[in-house]
């Protein structure tokens, strides 16, 4: 029989609830994505094959097991096949993060999201079916050189040429209303959302007066939403 170590009060064993999420794999990546999601309070199986990995987790997650991933057996054991969500955030071997995901697809796991660490692996789990495969390094580097090259605050694409933009108001358009503004008309792009200083976001309207020294949300295709943000500095 598999053998698996499991630590934590609960055996997750006995099923997984609606509320549960597996992550395979407590890397950096895979810890830092298992931790955030309790803090939103999930109920977290976390599965790694190092022991003070595991250990160091103990805990921190509502399970979390020393254990084989790529071991069919294994994954059965702790109820994996139960879940309706799981991550597969395995990266330093992309062998064993191709037989994990092969492994969620036969048990017609509904959502599977599944980190690549390069465009070849990434194109193996989407071959394989997987419907949300993510790049963190590729992505953080890509959020970085928007934020480095722009004036934006921060920068998040959306789609492949969609993208939000954090920024701050052009001194031009201060003390105007937004639907005067022609923000959207002259620049293509749709401030959702603001925040005066010293106060919260609040949604952007038609009647929302811009104001020096507010921070914006701004939507658009990503090239516009660039070139918009560098229009503030």
């Amino acid at each position: 029989m598999a053998k698996h170590r499991i630590f934590g009060s609960i055996d997750p064993t006995r099923g997984a609830s609606p509320h549960s999420i597996a992550v395979i794999g407590l890397g950096r990546f895979g810890q830092s994505l298992a931790l955030e999601l309790m803090n939103d309070g999930a109920e977290v199986l976390g599965i790694d094959a190092r022991e003070d990995v595991v250990q160091s987790l103990n805990g921190r997650l509502t399970h979390v097991v020393m254990a084989d991933a790529t071991n069919e057996q294994v994954l059965r054991q702790l109820s994996i096949p139960e879940f309706d969500r799981v991550v597969v955030a395995i990266g330093s071997d992309i062998q064993a993060s191709i037989l994990v995901t092969s492994l969620l697809l036969r048990f017609s796991i509904r959502r599977i999201w599944a980190k690549a660490v390069s465009d070849a692996h990434g194109l193996i789990l989407e071959q394989l079916g997987i419907p949300h495969v993510v790049y963190p390094e590729k992505d953080m580097g890509r959020r970085v050189a928007h934020i480095v090259l722009g004036s934006m605050q921060d920068f998040i694409e959306i789609d492949a040429d969609f993208a939000m933009v954090k920024t701050e108001v052009n001194p031009e358009h201060a003390g105007m209303r937004l639907g005067d503004s022609g923000i959207r008309r002259n620049h293509g792009v749709t401030v959702s959302s603001v925040k005066h200083r010293g106060a919260a976001w609040q949604p952007a309207t038609e009647d929302t007066v811009l104001q020096a020294g507010d921070t914006i949300l701004v939507t658009g295709p990503t090239r516009q939403a660039e070139r918009f943000s560098r229009a503030t500095s």
